[in-house]
């Protein structure tokens, strides 16, 4: 059976696909993964699409959520990173949580959604006793202090948040433009921002193995 990894947030705009995309493209270095897109709005798709090269990781659409409820008998795959709707009440999103062996956060350190994760992670997360980890993106390195204050806010809740963090750059979104993960972006800052989204799988695959 693969590892299930499911993306998720309740609100939209907070770097999920981008997340998705880039800690499956980290995962495939070393393992058979499989990128399924249960957003209807496919920017996953979308993205995966651009390239014609591949990836270094396969993708599939899906939706229905008795179709996702069979992930778990996939074969030929060490890992299935599922990127997900922005909305709580989505059957797709609580088929997929369900079966999910660990569920990684994304949201930007601003206090309105922090608000909008805290709810996800009691409405969504809670209820199902499935591990996670809340990680924080879109973080401008000129106020790195605002991460900082997120982190201990979210431990202080008692909300689980990765150590390492993703900064802001440009990078991101000219290689979904390009159809390419981060790991194979050549441009400005493409060092910085591969190494946040090398950090972060890293750190999730410790947390995995312990």
């Amino acid at each position: 059976m693969p590892k299930i990894i499911v993306i998720l947030n309740g609100k939209g705009g907070v770097g999920k696909t981008t997340t998705a995309v880039n800690l499956a493209a980290n995962f495939a270095r070393k393992q058979n993964v499989i990128l399924v897109d249960a957003d209807i709005q496919g920017s996953a798709s979308w993205w995966f699409g651009r390239n014609q090269d591949g990836m270094g990781f396969d993708l599939a659409q899906e939706t229905n959520p008795k179709l996702l409820s069979n992930l778990t008998k996939l074969t030929g795959y060490d890992l299935v990173v599922v990127d997900t709707p922005p909305a709580l009440r989505s059957e797709a999103l609580a088929t997929v949580v369900a079966i999910a062996d660990y569920l990684v956060l994304p949201t930007p350190p601003a206090a309105m959604d922090l608000a909008v994760l805290i709810e996800t992670v009691r409405k969504a997360v809670i209820p199902v006793g499935v591990p996670h980890k809340v990680l924080l993106t879109k973080v401008d390195t000129r106020s790195l202090g605002e991460a900082i204050e997120a982190q201990k806010t979210l431990m202080g809740l008692g909300i689980p948040v990765c150590k390492n963090l993703i900064r802001t750059y440009k990078a991101h979104e000219r290689a979904a433009l390009e159809g390419v993960p981060i790991t194979q972006w050549r441009g400005n800052n493409a060092r910085e921002a591969e190494s946040d989204y090398r950090r972060v799988a890293n750190e999730l695959q410790l947390d995995w193995r312990e």
